[in-house]
């Protein structure tokens, strides 16, 4: 069976594919491992990742996606290139059709990064949407109607948020904050007040783990396992959930006051409906204990968390392929 259509998220923290009919197929991390004596890429997704801080001389595991944009071309079209050769097989006798997200406030260079990469991989046709449409789509909201949708979708790189109103953008801000600077937030707190330094894999996982965007009732606690700044030995620490929180507001904060500044921008209109109907919260970062109830509570405004908050923006693909021509005024076409 060949592969016509393919939606993928390309994202800081992981890629997913989505294939029409099929459903997410790939969901593994935006990291590529290269070795610098060959010039070469040795490995892609979840096996680059195994590598993280663990390479040695000559071999760089790294994101080529920083802020949800491309940061290094070549090593983005090699990730690119081997996940459409995963779905479409070693042997491609029609080049598919590729949907890619950008974040919103992308600039028209980065805009034709994507697009010239995904070309370069092996797609007959690039189509590129913003971000925060596809993740309204995924979620379910009627962008077509004529009522304000609000959608905040928060990615490892960065926090989208928007006002949708038939079928268009009217208001959008792009806050280069989102998953990844959490954890480097972490990681941060952990070193000055702890004296250890830990990766951005141990970082990651005391956010999943106890992580929370309010004050959790009952604390909760986690081992975590780093070097120690004075020694330079190995050493384990105790670390609670209150700290955690204290050690990522100023981030939080970041992604609030994006939110209040697309709010500020809405037409009135548009800012009843939302009051009546909500905000809408999606991405990896939504998944963050509490994130809804911190949103809520600060901005005034109802906020809920989508269903499948982190499929969200790969499930939009899907459906606007599905159905390009509903969907042709919100996608940007490339050769």
């Amino acid at each position: 069976m060949f592969i016509r259509k393919i939606g993928i998220d390309l994202g800081t923290a992981n890629t997913l594919v989505f294939v029409p009919g099929k459903g997410v197929i790939i969901n593994e991390p935006s990291v590529v491992a290269v070795s610098l004596f060959e010039n070469k890429v040795l490995a892609v997704g979840n096996q680059a990742k195994e590598m993280l801080g663990r390479t040695p001389e000559g071999i760089v595991a790294s994101r080529p996606l920083r802020d949800g944009v491309i940061a290094d071309y070549r090593v983005t079209e090699a990730m690119l290139r081997y996940f459409i050769g995963k779905v479409s097989g070693r042997i491609r006798l029609i080049r598919p059709e590729v949907m890619i997200s950008i974040p919103a406030g992308i600039t028209s260079t980065e805009r034709r990064a994507v697009i010239d990469a995904a070309i370069k991989a092996g797609a007959k046709t690039a189509y590129v949407v913003k971000e925060p449409v596809l993740a309204a789509i995924g979620a379910g909201i009627p962008i077509h109607n004529a009522q304000g949708n609000m959608i905040v979708n928060i990615g490892g790189g960065t926090s989208e948020i928007a006002v949708i109103s038939l079928g268009g953008v009217v208001a959008s801000n792009s806050a280069r904050v989102g998953g990844n600077k959490l954890d480097q937030a972490i990681s941060d707190y952990i070193k000055r007040k702890h004296g250890l330094a830990i990766g951005e894999r141990t970082a990651e996982e005391i956010k999943i783990q106890i992580g929370s965007a309010i004050a959790l009732a009952k604390e909760e606690y986690a081992e975590v396992r780093g070097r120690d700044l004075m020694g330079g030995l190995p050493k384990t620490i105790r670390i609670s959930s209150t700290e955690v929180t204290e050690a990522i507001q100023d981030e939080l904060r970041e992604i609030i006051n994006a939110i209040k500044k697309v709010l500020q921008e809405t037409p009135p209109e548009l800012s009843a409906d939302i009051m009546d109907k909500g905000m809408v919260l999606s991405g990896g970062g939504a998944l963050l204990r509490h994130m809804d109830q911190l949103i809520t509570k600060t901005i005034g405004v109802p906020c809920y968390l989508a269903d499948d908050p982190l499929y969200c923006v790969v499930k939009g693909t899907g459906i606007a392929l599905d159905n390009l021509e509903v969907y042709k005024r919100t996608i940007m076409l490339s050769k």
